[in-house]
């Protein structure tokens, strides 16, 4: 993925649309991989291509972990690695972008009570720390790989995982939740149990195109439309709209000769982003890159784009609150 299909991505070119719009792009990650690096300038590469991005989220990626610290204290390295990318960014040096103005890092909440200290030392590593992403994402089928924490079946319902949950609102820390569509029930009474707490779901709540889904999209929607709905009923939820062509998705658009427009994004994603935005309203919506995750689809031109265009009749308001406000909000910045 990334920079490796920078010449597959480049194949496709179109002019900005409303480049003056102000975005929060309140999802992205930042590592330095063996065969595939997404820092600081690759990053700003793709900041740079034309819209007007006043400011990031990054969210956990379990990238430079601290490998002599404690395995409950090791994800700490990653919020303090983020935080230097930040405070390069707010030299301004590097542009009038906040890159990483907030930062959402991993804490194994099924430790427990005991998972106060690893939330206190994230703290104390970055004022910019708004929150935790424990990765839910769990599946029997093997065609299907679970989320990097390892999570089992069951975690949202455990108790030394709820115990841990619970030590997020006293401090004032948001939970960003992703998973797949069949659990999103089980996020609707994880948030009843914690209604004080503000989850933000990733991701539209990752609905499956691949395994034992594969060539069944009507039937995937209709049954994600079900369980968003009840969802949208928790106050205390908010949901990230994009992460929507990752490859797990099953639109399988990586393996296009050539990339798509944002009229052909719009055409095949779009009956989820207006669902969403319908039942959870603009208040409680933010619009995501998920980069470099989802560059493998298409590129950062192309997928703003692509959100410009399916609100383009909202009202001045509402493009502010999708593209900015409820992010900038929700995460404090």
């Amino acid at each position: 993925m990334g920079y490796q299909n920078q010449t597959w991505l480049d194949q496709w070119q179109e002019p900005i649309l409303d480049p003056d719009l102000e975005i929060c792009d309140p999802h992205h990650h930042l590592w330095d991989h063996q065969n595939h690096r997404y820092l600081l300038d690759e990053f700003k590469a793709d900041l740079d291509s034309g819209h007007r991005i006043a400011s990031t989220v990054f969210v956990e990626c379990a990238s430079m972990y601290n490998r002599v610290a404690s395995e409950a204290m090791a994800p700490v390295g990653e919020t303090e690695f983020v935080n230097g990318v930040a405070a390069m960014s707010a030299s301004g040096h590097y542009g009038a972008v906040r890159i990483a103005a907030g930062i959402v890092g991993f804490a194994d909440l099924s430790l427990g009570s005991r998972v106060g200290d690893v939330l206190d030392a994230h703290i104390h590593a970055s004022g910019r720390f708004r929150g935790i992403r424990h990765a839910l994402g769990w599946h029997p089928s093997d065609a299907i790989r679970n989320s990097h924490s390892n999570p089992s079946e069951q975690l949202m319902a455990s108790s030394e995982f709820r115990q841990g949950f619970g030590m997020l609102a006293p401090r004032g820390l948001s939970f960003d939740a992703w998973l797949y569509h069949p659990q999103i029930t089980a996020l609707a009474d994880l948030a009843d149990a914690f209604p004080d707490t503000q989850i933000i779901l990733d991701h539209f709540g990752g609905p499956l195109g691949i395994g034992p889904y594969a060539g069944r999209a009507r039937e995937v929607f209709e049954h994600w439309q079900k369980s968003i709905s009840a969802l949208a009923l928790r106050p205390n939820v908010a949901v990230k709209l994009g992460g929507l062509v990752m490859p797990v998705n099953g639109f399988q658009l990586h393996k296009r000769r050539k990339p798509p427009s944002s009229d052909e994004l719009k055409a095949l994603t779009g009956d989820y982003y207006r669902f969403a935005i319908e039942v959870f309203g603009v208040d409680r919506c933010m619009f995501e890159s998920n980069f470099p995750v989802d560059r493998q689809s298409c590129s950062y031109q192309v997928l703003w784009n692509t959100f410009k265009k399916l609100v383009i009749d909202a009202s001045p308001a509402e493009k502010k609150a999708l593209f900015h406000d409820t992010a900038a909000r929700i995460y404090r910045l």
